[in-house]
């Protein structure tokens, strides 16, 4: 179990002596400075409030941070979280506001605001920082995922009859063994279930049972890998494929198999594409093909081809070929930049982009850090001796990290969006109209509890 008080960067233990005398209140919030995207899709923080901050502070774990930080060599605020205790339960008296999961919205703008609601806590607000800025993790890889998303939809429009109904089960999550923990497994994999249905992260589909009530996020399908078909033996390349299609070639079903292992285009030509091609016709099934080495975009053309070759393909209404019986599923070297090539020569050879979905792993859930969308949690006001103060930096050395300065709220003008400055009383906008960033979370209660199905909405309604 995490103790609450340890969720915490060392330093912050200590700054609780370092504010100015009077000091009751202290306003915080949480924006993306800029970075690889200049729109990001907000996500994860329910998960984080309630994994992270639904269990109360106890006096276990006030003598367990106790005796830990001392030995560090800090100086423990005891009567402070002692008092916490006390009077609130070991509930944090904070108020958290937010704009709505699934928001698709432009950077340089607060996406949340954190503020004390007890005077004599106004440390808090910073307190939580190390554990709410977490969120970055499950905001950038819904962001790549979302802009990925609208990648692969204008090639579909493109080219598809039907693309609307192919986009969900176009990228695939193959992260799960990439990132550092089954905790970050599942925030990235619960944030890419929200432009998409499919993956192969378990932990994803759990986290959006648990803490978003959704009862199947994404969906996977039987797919071999090398250890399946290099245990037949070189010579035994033929009956791996065919138990294969034994197995799992059935009418209306879709299975997977990696087909590299050693000449890839010798067996699309001549395994698949002679000896059992007329089993995959009869089975009912589609094969989908897997590639697993070489360069992408060069492989995922010559693949097509021979799978054309052997199998034919049909002229869509929009004047592109789908091949029968059989698709493409890349995996290897897959990143937004790789994904718009490969779709890119896809088309430019009169290829449909229905014959071809990704697999995206590291570069998808672990090839990030905070700093891809420069993400930033600060100050921006203290009320001291009862009068609100702006709280900013201005370095002269990077203006590019100067920090917003007030009570901020976020408003939206058409189209637009502005940080605007909001009073210190319900925290809404000055210039009138709505705050965007509503409660979600105040003195230990989750005031919004949003469904998987409307986070989804949200971003579609962005696309």
């Amino acid at each position: 179990m995490v103790n609450p008080i340890l969720n915490t960067d060392s330093y912050k233990t200590s700054h609780f002596l370092q504010y100015p005398p009077g000091t009751t209140r202290l306003f915080a919030y949480l924006e993306s400075r800029g970075g690889a995207y200049d729109r990001t899709l907000f996500f994860g923080l329910q998960a984080i409030l309630k994994q992270e901050f639904a269990t109360p502070v106890t006096r276990d774990h006030i003598e367990e941070a106790a005796e830990l930080l001392d030995a560090h060599g800090l100086r423990f605020n005891g009567a402070g979280w002692q008092l916490l205790l006390e009077r609130h339960g070991g509930r944090l008296p904070v108020e958290i506001r937010a704009i709505p999961e699934g928001t698709v919205a432009p950077t340089r703008n607060a996406m949340m605001t954190v503020v004390n609601t007890d005077p004599d806590f106004p440390w808090l607000a910073s307190y939580v920082e190390t554990a709410l800025l977490r969120i970055w993790y499950p905001v950038t890889v819904a962001t790549i995922s979302w802009h990925v998303r609208q990648t692969i939809r204008a090639a579909l429009v493109r080219t598809a009859d039907d693309p609307e109904a192919e986009l969900p089960f176009k990228l695939h999550d193959f992260g799960a063994r990439g990132v550092s923990s089954e905790q970050s497994a599942m925030l990235g994999g619960m944030a890419h279930l929200v432009s998409f249905r499919g993956t192969d992260t378990l932990s994803a589909i759990l986290g959006a049972q648990r803490f978003y009530g959704e009862p199947m996020a994404g969906f996977s399908i039987p797919a071999a890998e090398h250890s399946t078909i290099t245990s037949w033996g070189r010579d035994g390349e033929v009956d791996a494929y065919a138990n294969m299609l034994a197995r799992f070639g059935r009418p209306g079903g879709i299975f997977a198999v990696v087909s590299d292992s050693y000449d890839l285009y010798a067996a699309i030509d001549h395994i698949w594409g002679e000896r059992l091609r007329q089993k995959v016709i009869e089975s009912g099934a589609t094969l989908v093909i897997r590639p697993d080495s070489g360069d992408p975009v060069t492989v995922v053309a010559k693949t097509m081809a021979l799978l054309e070759t052997r199998f034919g393909s049909d002229t869509n209404a929009r004047g592109y070929r789908v091949l029968r019986h059989v698709r493409v599923i890349q995996g290897d070297g897959v990143n937004p930049d790789s994904i718009a090539a490969i779709l890119e020569r896809t088309v430019a050879d009169g290829f449909c982009a229905s014959n071809i979905a990704f697999g995206m792993g590291g570069a998808l859930l672990q090839k990030l850090d905070r700093d891809t969308q420069a993400f930033a949690y600060k100050a921006s006001a203290a009320e001291i001796d009862g009068e609100w103060r702006p709280v900013y930096k201005d370095p002269v050395t990077d203006s590019g990290k100067r920090s917003k300065r007030g009570l901020l709220g976020l408003v939206r003008d058409g189209d637009g969006w502005r940080t605007v400055p909001v009073d210190g009383r319900d925290f809404q906008p000055l210039d009138g109209g709505d705050n965007l960033l509503r409660p979600v979370w105040r003195d230990g209660d989750l005031l919004v509890d949003d469904s998987f199905a409307a986070i989804r909405m949200r971003a579609d309604e962005r696309a």
